[in-house]
């Protein structure tokens, strides 16, 4: 019956949170998007399971730490939205796509605009944006970053899962070299394995060779 009581509490101050903490009221600065509040509502969730989970069964520690989750849910929420901002205003190439998910920024680079056909030499035509990446990553230091190679389903699927890794690495050295401690940086190759799109045509082909990079704010 306790533990009844106490998931009910802590599912009620997620709701409550979700449903009418504004971002403003906890910093002073105008309220962000909806991702804002997903943030506020995980945090507030894992804020309350931590309360009650780490040696505080009382109602109000699963309460408090259902307000304190949701604070700073939301604030890693204003962050990204800020960042998100940032960045979108420093890439020139509008094929480069920024989707903030409430809990992580997805930086999207078609294959096109990075590699030839076969290749894992990045084009200097996107030295710029990458430079710009860079920036925007030095200024927001407090992360993790995931480079994540994605090819079609054309071609033997080991060769396209080595091509991936070695695409993604390709991007990682740049980072690198940009000032980006390599020690938040980890390179990935999925090959074919995540297609987004379907790979019966050339649409959705071009849609699957791409390469993501996951900005991933530390807890």
């Amino acid at each position: 019956m306790q533990k009844k009581i106490q998931l009910t509490l802590a599912g009620a101050a997620v709701a409550a949170l979700a449903g009418c903490t504004d971002p403003a009221y906890i910093t002073g600065q105008p309220a962000a998007n909806p991702k804002t509040t997903g943030g506020v509502a995980l945090g507030a969730a894992l804020g309350g399971l931590i309360g009650s989970t780490i040696g505080s069964k009382d109602a109000t520690s699963i309460a408090a730490g259902a307000v304190a989750g949701a604070v700073v849910g939301g604030l890693v929420g204003q962050q990204l939205d800020k960042q998100k901002r940032e960045l979108e205003a420093s890439l020139a190439n509008d094929e480069i796509t920024v989707t903030n998910t409430g809990n992580e920024l997805i930086v999207l680079m078609p294959q096109g605009i990075l590699f030839d056909t076969d290749s894992s030499v990045v084009k200097s035509s996107l030295y710029g944006d990458l430079g710009a990446l860079s920036a925007n990553l030095r200024n927001y230091p407090d992360s993790t970053v995931l480079i994540a190679g994605h090819t079609d389903n054309v071609g033997a699927a080991d060769y396209n899962l080595t091509l991936s890794q070695e695409r993604a690495s390709a991007v990682s050295r740049i980072l690198q070299s940009d000032g980006v401690a390599p020690g938040r940086i980890s390179a990935v190759g999925y090959g074919e394995d995540q297609p987004v799109a379907s790979n019966l045509n050339e649409e959705g082909r071009a849609q699957n060779r791409r390469v993501e990079i996951v900005i991933r704010p530390n807890a």
